[in-house]
């Protein structure tokens, strides 16, 4: 398969470029609410519920138990969702969209970071989501798939599931910035090599990333911006990254590492670790009006 290298066809780079804001996407911050919950302080993926109505599931990062938490739109705890048979080595990030069965929601959770790039194999656990009526629930069946890169051991923080072909994508976070597929049907059985689609894309430490519901916008976030495409009708991943996003209103925030659609795509939130004994602050960034 052809490799497109954005690097290689671009004698200028985003990754020093002064980004201009569009303001006409999506308006300044909103600050919903201080998380309520001292057990999540390293908040690294943000995903809207698609059974729960207005919530939001997150996770914390390395080393934690193996869990995921519900929030409400105001970043009030709801509740607690645990796995059974797997750990938290590294989540870093977390969708929900399609899978096997067509009139189910599947949860997503990406085992992927690995910032010495030392483990060549790497999971994503896959769970039908639940309607949650409790604080605590265990789920008892976790698939996982398995899968590695074709060029070794990478770190990655960005999973999105395009919801109209449910494909995986990963991002990876160091060195130049790769994006893989996972083409679905995605095998819980036998450890799959991932496709590298393109090489090189010119944004620098990417952390998180989402697609809209009904497939048609993506956002992946860096460390200091978030970036927009609006997908055209029958475009690939591959052309839409071809094209140079839009930089959307963003507050920066420390130890920012998620970002999420509102489920019907009336906005986008983000979340940060904890970081300097302050609780972290769920924010929204509402549609602008001149976008509808």
């Amino acid at each position: 398969m052809l490799v497109y290298c954005l690097s290689c066809t671009r004698s200028s780079s985003l990754r020093s470029k002064r980004y201009k804001v569009n303001s006409k996407i999506f308006e300044k911050v909103m600050a919903r609410g201080i998380l309520n919950n001292s057990e999540i302080d390293e908040a690294s993926g943000l995903a809207a519920s698609h059974v729960n109505p207005g919530m939001l599931w997150t996770h914390n990062d390395s080393g934690d138990k193996a869990r995921i938490f519900l929030l409400d739109s105001l970043g009030k705890y709801m509740a607690t969702l645990w796995l059974t048979g797997v750990e938290n080595r590294d989540w870093e990030d977390i969708a929900v969209g399609p899978g096997p069965d067509s009139l189910k929601s599947y949860i997503y959770i990406a085992e992927v970071g690995d910032n010495a790039g030392r483990y060549d194999s790497k999971f994503i656990y896959r769970i039908q989501e639940p309607v949650i009526s409790k604080r605590d629930t265990t789920i008892g069946k976790v698939e996982t798939i398995t899968f590695s890169l074709p060029d070794g051991a990478r770190d990655v923080e960005a999973l999105m599931i395009d919801p109209l072909t449910k494909d995986l994508y990963l991002i990876t976070k160091r060195n130049t910035t790769d994006v893989y597929r996972l083409p679905y049907p995605q095998s819980t059985t036998e450890e799959i090599v991932a496709e590298k689609i393109i090489s090189g894309l010119p944004f620098y430490l990417i952390i998180a990333a989402d697609w809209s519901a009904d497939g048609n916008e993506i956002l992946i976030k860096s460390n200091r911006n978030v970036f927009y495409w609006k997908r055209q009708k029958g475009e690939s991943i591959a052309d839409l990254f071809r094209r140079e996003p839009q930089v959307v209103n963003y507050k920066r925030e420390l130890q920012g590492e998620s970002v999420a659609f509102e489920l019907h795509g009336k906005g986008y939130y983000t979340l940060a670790e904890k970081s300097d004994n302050e609780d972290p602050v769920l924010y929204y960034y509402p549609r602008s009006r001149s976008a509808n």
